[in-house]
């Protein structure tokens, strides 16, 4: 396993795109937010969906499991050709969910409650949304682990737009000897 995962809010997915040299994205985005994908992306997730951890009523449109397998699927067919791009709206929420989600897709050796520190030490403003984890959890059998290790780094910091971060998947390739 090699790689990074690179979270950011929508404004700035071109500028690091280019600056880190991705070419490949996921985009977690409410349906009619329209964008521009960078043209240096060459392979491109779109999933459509609020940012909101209940079933959903009239227009919002919740996470669904079947939003987690697509996460999972994409993230486990990654080229590893420049750090996976990662973004939302504010990248604070559905994207942090989304690249936890991605990194044990990739690397299940990874430990979840690493995994939940490196983020919040990468991005105090980080709250991941709930919704996704613990569907991300049930989907990669995680046995609730990733649900509790984001509940245990709590609430981020109110959000400051502009933050983009990195998790560098090779610092957290923990191997999981006390699950085991």
């Amino acid at each position: 396993m090699s790689g990074a995962i690179i979270v950011s809010p929508l404004e700035r997915i071109g500028e690091m795109a280019a600056r880190h040299g991705c070419r490949q994205m996921i985009s977690l985005m409410a349906a009619g937010h329209d964008f521009a994908r960078p043209g240096m992306i060459d392979r491109h997730l779109v999933l459509r969906m609020n940012d909101i951890a209940f079933a959903g009523a009239g227009d919002l449109v919740a996470p669904e499991r079947a939003h987690v397998d697509q996460i999972i699927d994409f993230a486990r067919q990654w080229a590893g050709d420049g750090p996976l791009l990662v973004h939302c709206w504010l990248g604070v929420s559905r994207s942090p969910a989304a690249a936890m989600i991605a990194a044990l897709a990739i690397a299940p050796d990874i430990d979840e409650d690493a995994l939940a520190k490196a983020l919040r030490a990468a991005s105090p403003s980080a709250t991941p949304n709930k919704r996704l984890v613990a569907l991300g959890d049930e989907a990669l059998q995680r046995g609730g682990r990733l649900a509790a290790a984001v509940k245990a780094i709590g609430r981020g910091r109110e959000c400051r737009l502009n933050a983009p971060f990195r998790l560098d998947l090779d610092d957290l390739a923990i191997v999981r000897l006390r699950h085991r």
